[in-house]
């Protein structure tokens, strides 16, 4: 009755069927060819410099490990709150 070892995988007592999104893969291939562009890697060496510095401190010095609130308006807030503090102690300092 097929694999030995079928429970591994699924759990289901029928055949397994994967469904592929060809738009997605027609997406993320387009997003792939903008990425490695040469524009695109100008934008990914720069986020590198400007944006990931503010995590690190917001993740070390804020001991910001994750959102407290629940849904994404609430964690825009939040989000925003921990940006508006970074920025005035940018601004103090």
């Amino acid at each position: 009755d097929g694999c030995l070892i079928r429970g591994v995988c699924h759990s289901s007592k029928e055949n397994r069927s994967i469904e592929r999104n060809h738009h997605l893969e027609d997406y993320k291939e387009k997003i792939r060819k903008l990425l490695n562009s040469e524009k695109g890697i100008k934008k990914r060496k720069q986020r590198s410099v400007e944006v990931e510095p503010v995590f690190a401190h917001l993740k070390h010095c804020n001991n910001f490990k994750r959102f407290t609130l629940k849904g994404l308006k609430k964690v825009e807030l939040e989000f925003g709150l921990h940006a508006l503090a970074h920025n005035l102690r940018k601004k103090v300092a």
